[in-house]
C-alpha cells in the first residue's frame, strides 16, 4: 500500500499552482514530541492532520522509523487492515529485521496476527512510529479490539499516532491518566490569525487585516475552510467581499465550493473533475475515456500541485484521487447536472478496469453503473484467482453489492454464492446454493457454458471434500481437469483451478485408501503449484503428501510436514486453518514415536487453528492426534474423550475415512488400559460386519482378548493380519501387532515364537522410531528376557525401558512439554489479557462478559498451564509460544489499556 497523501485536506499546502509550501507550525509540532506512547489527532475533516504529521516527520528526520498505514473509506476487512500494519512495520528500518512479511489467505485471523506482531517486536531497541491514519473509518468492532490489544501490550518503543475525525472507541482513559497519551483536538489544530495570513499569502492572497480577520473568525481556523478560500480568493475581483460572506456549515462550504472554486475552472477541467468522480482513483487513460479528451494527466498534476483536492498516489504522479470530501461534492454535482450519463459513466470504467486487470474495481463500477449481468460475469471470472489469493472478504463485499436475489436464475453467481457460504462453514447453504446452479447450468449462455460448469466444479469439489463426500469429491476433481483445457477456462485460470483439483484429487484418494493415485496427483499438484506461483496450494499439497508418506515412513512425514509448515511461516499463513492438518500429522508422528513434548506443541497448534465443524475430516484426525498423544501419556480418561470426540465427526462425513477405524481401535484400547472390558465389548459389538474384518480392529479385538486371558481367540485374530490376508496400511499397526503376537505366544507356553514376533515388531518400529508401540503394550520382563538372548535393536529397547521405568528418553530437542488439555477460544481471549494490569472486572468488560466467567476462565488457564498464580501463567503461557515475549529486562512494559 502506497504511503497516504493528504486526505484531511491538507489545509496548510500552497494553493498556487506549481507551490508546495506548507505552513510551519511549531506548535503543534513540539506537542508531537512528547515522549507519550500514545498520541491521538482528533478533529473534524479539513482540520490538517495528515499535513502536519507529514510536516512533522519531514522535520524530526523520522521518515525511516515512521510506519503509515492509510485506512480506507468505511474498512471493514480486518485482513486488509493488517497487510497494511504488518507491511508498514515491515517498511521501517527498525522493523526490517524484525517483523517477517505476511501473506493473504482466506480467513486471515486478526488475534493472532496481534499474538505474531507482539512476538515479532519483543526484541525492539529503536523507536517505530506507527502512524494510522483516517482512523475513524476502521468499522470493524472486532479489529479496534484487536487493535486495542496491541497498544496494552506493545513494546515501549513502539509509539502510535491515530489521526481520526472523533475520539476513537480504544479505551485510551488510562494512558492519559497515567500521562502516556497526549490529544491533539480541533481547537490544537486550528489555524492562528498568523498562520491563516501565512496560508493565503502562500497562495498569493494578500488579504486586509480586516478581511483577514473575519475570515479567520467565519472559518474558526478550520484549515480545510481556509483552503477554500484561498483558492477561491485567487484572482476573485472582490476578495473582501466575498471574505466577508464566507461562512458557514458543511452544506453552506459545499455551496460556496461549487460556486466559487468548481465553477471557476475552465470547461474542460470542470468537466475532467467532474466526470472522474466517480472512480476512487483517476489516471490520464481513464480521464480521456470519461471526457473524450486529451491531457487529462497533466490537468491532474497541475491540480495537484495546486492542492485542489487532487493526490499523487505514486511516486511517477500518474495516478490519483481526490479528496473524499471534495469526490463527494463533485459526484452530488454530477448527479445534479448530468444524471441520465452516470450509469454509462461506470460502465465505460468498468469496461477499462477490466481489460487493464483490476477486476475488484472494474465489479463494483459495473454494480455502480447497474449492470448487473457484467458484475455477475467479471465476478465469476475472477472468483478463482481471489479464492486462491486469499482474498474471500473481497468476494463476500462484493456479493453484498448485488441486489437481493440477484443469484437467482444466475447459475454462475449462485455458485459464488455457494463458495462464501462454505468459507464461512454454513455447509448446508452452501449445498442449497449449489445446487440451484446446477438446476439453473441450462439458461447459461453457450460461450460461458464451460467456465460455469467448471465453477461448478471447483466450489462442488470444496463442498464434497469437506463433507468428506470421497466419490463426489473424486468425480468433480476429475471434471475439473478435463474441463482446466478447454480454451475458455483457461484463459480465466485453467491452471490455477488443474492444480486445485489435482491437490484435491489426491486429498480425496488418500483419504479413500488409494495410496498410489493420491501420491501421484498430490505430486503433480504441487508441481504445479509451484510452477503457477499458487504457494498457498503448494502448502497444502505438502501437509497431505506428509499424511500419506506416514503409511509407510514416520520420518518421511516428518520431513514433508516440516516442508509444509516452513513454506507456511516464510507467508504468514502458521495460523491460518488450511495448515491445521501439517499440524495434526506432525504432531501424530512425533506422538507415535513417543517424543511427546515435541507432539503437544504441534497438537496444540492444530487444535488453535482447526475448526472440526467446516471440515469435520481434517477434525477427526485432529482429535485422533490429541488421542494418541494422550493415551501414550497414561492419561487414558483424556484419550477416551479426544477418541469420542473422533467418533462423533464420522456422522458427519458422508462416506468412510481412513482414520475411522484406528480412532475406533484406540478407542477399544483405551477402555482396555481403563478396565472396562465389558464397555468395550459393547462397542466391539457395535462396530460392522464389514469394520470388523480390517486390521486396526481386529489388533484391538486381540487386545481385548489378551485382556480377557484368551489367548488362543487373539491368536485367530491376528492370524490374518499377520500373514498378509488382510492388507495393513500403517507401519506402526504392523508393529503392534507383532508385538501381541509375542504376547499371545509367551502366553500359550512358546517362548521362541514370542522372540521371534517381538523381533519382527522391533524391525518395524526401529524403521520409524516408534516407540510408542511399546508404551502401549507395556512389557518390561518380556523385553528384558529378550535383551538378555538377542542384541539386536539394543538402543531401541534401551529407550523403550528407560521411558517404562518413568524416564524421558532422550529425543530431538524441542519445545517444553505443553498443555494437558488445549485452552478453548474464550480461555485464550481472557489469556491475551493476562500480561496488563487489567482487574478481573476490567477484563469483564472489555470482553462483555460477567466478572464470574473471567474467573472462571482464569481458573481454567492455571490449571490447564499446572500454574497457581497469574504471573505464573503469563510465563509458562510465553514459554509455550501462547503469548509473544516480554520485553527486554530493563525495558518498560507495554502500558495498559481498558
Amino acid at each position: 500500500m502506497h504511503p497516504s497523501p493528504a486526505r484531511d485536506g491538507g489545509a496548510a499546502r500552497d494553493a498556487r499552482p506549481g507551490a508546495g509550501s506548507v505552513v510551519a507550525r511549531p506548535r503543534l509540532s513540539g506537542l508531537l514530541r512528547t515522549a507519550a506512547r500514545v498520541t491521538v489527532l482528533a478533529a473534524p475533516p479539513g482540520s490538517g492532520k495528515t499535513v502536519l504529521l507529514r510536516s512533522w516527520i519531514g522535520e524530526a528526520d523520522l521518515a525511516g522509523s515512521t510506519a503509515w498505514v492509510p485506512v480506507g473509506r468505511d474498512e471493514r476487512d480486518p485482513q486488509r487492515f493488517w497487510l497494511s500494519v504488518v507491511g508498514a512495520l515491515g517498511g521501517t528500518k527498525p522493523g526490517s529485521a524484525l517483523v517477517r512479511p505476511l501473506t493473504a489467505v482466506p480467513d486471515l485471523d486478526g488475534w493472532a496476527v496481534v499474538e505474531r506482531l507482539l512476538r515479532d517486536l519483543a526484541p525492539l531497541r529503536d523507536q517505530i512510529w506507527l502512524v494510522i491514519d483516517d482512523a475513524h473509518e476502521l468499522d470493524s468492532a472486532q479489529v479496534q479490539r484487536q487493535l486495542e490489544l496491541l497498544v496494552m501490550r506493545a513494546p515501549a518503543e513502539l509509539r502510535f499516532v491515530f489521526a481520526a475525525r472523533h475520539d476513537l472507541r480504544l479505551g485510551l482513559h488510562r494512558l492519559r491518566l497515567e500521562g502516556e497519551l497526549a490529544e491533539i483536538r480541533g481547537a490544537d489544530l486550528r489555524f492562528s490569525l498568523a498562520e491563516a495570513r501565512e496560508l493565503l499569502s502562500g497562495a498569493g492572497v494578500l488579504l486586509p487585516e480586516a478581511a483577514l480577520g473575519m475570515l479567520h473568525e467565519r472559518t474558526e481556523g478550520w484549515a480545510a475552510g481556509l483552503r477554500l478560500a484561498a483558492l477561491s480568493l485567487a484572482g476573485h475581483p472582490d476578495p473582501e467581499k466575498f471574505a466577508a460572506e464566507f461562512s458557514g456549515s458543511d452544506r453552506t462550504v459545499a455551496e460556496y465550493l461549487l460556486a466559487e472554486v468548481l465553477d471557476r475552472q475552465d470547461p474542460q477541467v470542470r468537466r475532467l473533475l467532474l466526470r472522474t468522480s466517480i472512480l476512487d482513483r483517476v489516471n490520464g487513460d481513464l480521464a480521456r475515456l470519461l471526457t473524450g479528451e486529451r491531457g487529462g494527466e497533466r490537468a491532474l498534476q497541475d491540480l495537484e500541485r495546486a492542492g485542489a483536492f487532487v493526490v499523487s498516489l505514486n511516486g511517477a504522479r500518474s495516478w490519483f484521487r481526490y479528496h473524499q470530501m471534495f469526490a463527494d461534492l463533485l459526484r452530488l454535482e454530477l448527479r445534479r447536472t448530468a444524471p441520465d450519463e452516470i450509469n454509462g459513466l461506470h460502465q465505460a470504467a468498468a469496461d477499462w478496469l477490466s481489460g487493464h486487470g483490476y477486476q475488484v474495481e472494474a465489479i463494483r463500477h459495473a454494480q455502480a453503473g447497474g449492470d448487473w449481468e457484467t458484475a455477475a460475469r467479471l465476478l465469476a471470472d475472477s472468483w478463482p484467482a481471489l479464492h486462491l489469493g486469499g482474498h474471500g472478504a473481497v468476494v463476500h463485499e462484493l456479493l453484498a453489492g448485488f441486489p437481493a436475489g440477484s443469484s437467482l436464475g444466475d447459475a454462475e453467481l449462485d455458485t459464488i454464492v455457494a463458495a462464501d457460504e462454505l468459507a464461512r462453514g454454513s455447509l448446508d447453504k452452501a449445498e442449497r446454493h449449489l445446487s440451484l446452479a446446477e438446476r439453473e447450468s441450462a439458461l447459461v449462455p453457450a460461450a460461458r457454458r464451460e467456465h460455469a460448469q467448471l465453477l461448478r466444479g471447483a466450489v462442488g469439489l470444496l463442498l464434497a471434500r469437506q463433507r468428506g463426500d470421497l466419490a463426489a469429491a473424486a468425480e468433480q476433481a476429475q471434471r475439473l481437469q478435463a474441463l482446466a483445457d478447454v480454451p475458455p477456462v483457461q484463459a480465466v485460470g485453467g491452471e490455477d483451478l488443474r492444480a486445485l483439483a489435482l491437490i484435491n484429487l489426491g486429498i480425496t484418494e488418500l483419504w479413500a485408501s488409494r495410496f498410489a493415485e493420491a501420491e501421484r496427483h498430490l505430486e503433480d499438484g504441487v508441481t504445479l503449484a509451484r510452477q503457477i506461483g499458487r504457494p498457498y496450494l503448494e502448502v497444502i499439497g505438502l501437509a497431505y503428501q506428509a499424511t500419506s508418506a506416514s503409511l509407510a515412513s514416520l520420518p518421511r512425514a516428518l520431513d514433508r510436514g516440516r516442508q509444509a509448515a516452513e513454506l507456511a511461516e516464510r507467508h504468514g499463513w502458521a495460523d491460518e486453518p488450511a495448515l491445521g492438518i501439517t499440524y495434526v500429522i506432525l504432531g501424530a508422528t512425533l506422538a507415535w514415536q513417543g517424543r511427546l513434548t515435541e507432539s503437544e506443541s504441534w497438537v496444540h497448534r492444530a487444535e488453535r487453528t482447526l475448526r472440526a465443524e467446516t471440515e469435520p475430516a481434517a477434525g477427526l484426525g485432529m482429535h485422533y492426534t490429541r488421542g494418541v498423544l494422550e493415551l501414550t501419556r497414561g492419561a487414558n480418561a483424556d484419550a477416551l474423550a479426544a477418541f469420542r470426540r473422533a467418533e462423533r465427526l464420522t456422522q458427519d462425513l458422508v462416506a468412510p475415512h481412513l482414520l475411522a477405524r484406528p480412532a475406533r481401535a484406540l478407542l477399544l484400547h483405551t477402555l482396555i488400559r481403563l478396565g472396562e472390558l465389558d464397555n468395550a465389548e459393547r462397542n466391539l459389538a457395535e462396530v460392522s460386519a464389514r469394520d470388523r474384518e480390517c486390521a486396526e480392529i481386529r489388533i484391538a479385538t486381540a487386545a481385548l482378548r489378551l485382556a480377557r486371558g484368551d489367548a488362543h481367540a487373539a491368536a485367530d485374530e491376528l492370524a490374518p493380519v499377520l500373514d498378509g490376508s488382510i492388507p495393513v496400511f500403517w507401519r506402526i499397526w504392523m508393529a503392534e501387532a507383532f508385538l501381541l503376537e509375542a504376547f499371545t505366544r509367551d502366553a500359550l507356553g512358546d517362548p521362541g515364537e514370542a522372540g521371534n514376533a517381538l523381533e519382527r515388531a522391533l524391525d518395524l518400529a526401529e524403521l520409524d522410531g516408534a516407540l510408542t508401540v511399546f508404551l502401549l503394550h507395556p512389557a518390561p520382563a518380556l523385553l528384558e528376557r529378550h535383551a538378555r538372548h538377542r542384541t539386536a535393536h539394543a538402543s531401541l529397547l534401551t529407550e523403550i525401558r528407560t521411558a517404562l521405568a518413568g524416564r524421558t528418553p532422550a529425543p530431538a530437542a524441542g519445545p517444553p512439554e505443553l498443555l494437558t488439555e488445549p485452552l478453548s477460544e474464550s480461555e485464550i481471549r481472557v489469556l491475551r489479557y493476562l500480561p496488563t494490569n487489567l482487574t478481573a472486572p476490567e477484563i469483564a468488560r472489555e470482553l462483555s462478559v460477567s466478572i464470574n466467567t473471567v474467573r472462571t476462565h482464569m481458573r481454567h488457564v492455571y490449571a490447564k498451564l499446572g500454574t497457581h498464580t497469574r504471573s505464573d501463567a503469563v510465563a509458562h503461557a510465553r514459554t509455550l509460544g501462547l503469548l509473544a515475549p516480554s520485553p527486554p529486562r530493563g525495558r518498560p512494559s507495554a502500558r495498559r489499556l481498558p
